[in-house]
């Protein structure tokens, strides 16, 4: 991911400052959060405590009173500083930051009279980097509703911008690894071209690998086959459109195709591909979404060599 422009960054705080994000075990992965370096400040003393929750307005956390936090609170008139930290996936570095905040409530949390939860109040705008790795988060989740649809055809110059390693994948079928060349992506589903015969696969459940590079991460997309297409000149190849399950679709794979959708004008996602920019609004079970038979031809090729000793 490049560096993010200030007016990207505002764009972001004004859309989501209001939504608050439940930090999940996938959340956390996905944002980076290292939960052992989160403290409460308050005067000069530190706590740790667990982020249940954040937006850019304020968060909610989990901490024990036990250690006398209570009075600490009493004797700030609930002011206190929130230290965040976040290890950047490219680089592996960690950024820390501290918000102002002010205590607005507190109630006992899992049934426990040691254990609170706080309701935080920012005092005043939180950091950009707060901003930027919260705000890629919602844009994705937004626009994997919105933009579910969209496909990116799978190009030498697509495949670069969204750092896929490679055309060539797996798609598990029934627990099976088969070869694959991926056609095209979107939020909602993918295209790919196999050895098989379509009868025997669509509706067929399935599982499709994606290796991504920059930072290196594999995502299993679970979904099934919807629509089998021919490929021009080749009995012994079909192509394929497979639908996930959008209720399990990875995070991170949505901000990874979020990143690219948002880098290119909008209808412009196939312009690599002359006359397919009508497909491209046709998610993977929709009319619109026939390969072009020149290209066809083109990953027929590709796919031949990759498969021949494991498409049977």
């Amino acid at each position: 991911m490049g560096v993010m422009t200030s007016q990207k960054i505002t764009v972001y705080y004004e859309r989501f400052k209001g939504i608050d994000v439940t930090f999940t075990k996938e959340i956390i992965q996905v944002t980076g959060l290292v939960t052992q370096q989160v403290h409460l400040k308050c005067v000069s003393d530190f706590w740790p405590c667990i982020i249940f929750s954040s937006s850019f307005q304020g968060a909610k956390i989990v901490a024990n009173v036990k250690s006398g936090i209570l009075q600490k609170l009493q004797q700030a008139n609930n002011y206190v500083s929130l230290r965040y930290c976040f290890r950047k996936a490219e680089t592996g570095n960690p950024v820390t930051f501290f918000v102002a905040a002010r205590v607005m409530g507190q109630a006992p949390y899992g049934g426990s009279n040691d254990v609170v939860l706080f309701t935080l109040q920012f005092t005043q705008r939180p950091p950009d980097d707060l901003i930027e790795i919260m705000g890629r988060l919602l844009d994705a989740n937004v626009n994997s509703a919105k933009r579910r649809e969209e496909r990116i055809l799978i190009t030498v110059e697509s495949q670069r911008r969204l750092n896929i390693l490679a055309k060539e994948s797996a798609v598990f079928i029934q627990g099976v690894p088969r070869r694959c060349i991926l056609r095209d992506v979107s939020f909602s589903g993918a295209k790919l071209i196999m050895m098989g015969v379509a009868k025997f696969l669509v509706n067929k459940d399935a599982a499709l690998r994606i290796d991504f590079d920059d930072p290196r991460e594999s995502f299993l997309l679970k979904g099934k086959f919807v629509r089998s297409e021919d490929v021009e000149g080749r009995k012994d190849l079909v192509a394929l459109a497979v639908k996930f399950d959008e209720t399990i679709v990875p995070m991170g794979y949505k901000i990874r195709i979020n990143d690219y959708v948002s880098s290119v004008r909008t209808g412009d996602l196939s312009v690599e591909q002359p006359g397919d920019a009508a497909a491209a609004k046709a998610g993977p079970g929709g009319k619109q979404a026939a390969a072009q038979p020149d290209a066809a031809k083109t990953d027929a090729e590709a796919v031949e060599e990759p498969l021949a000793d494991g498409g049977k």
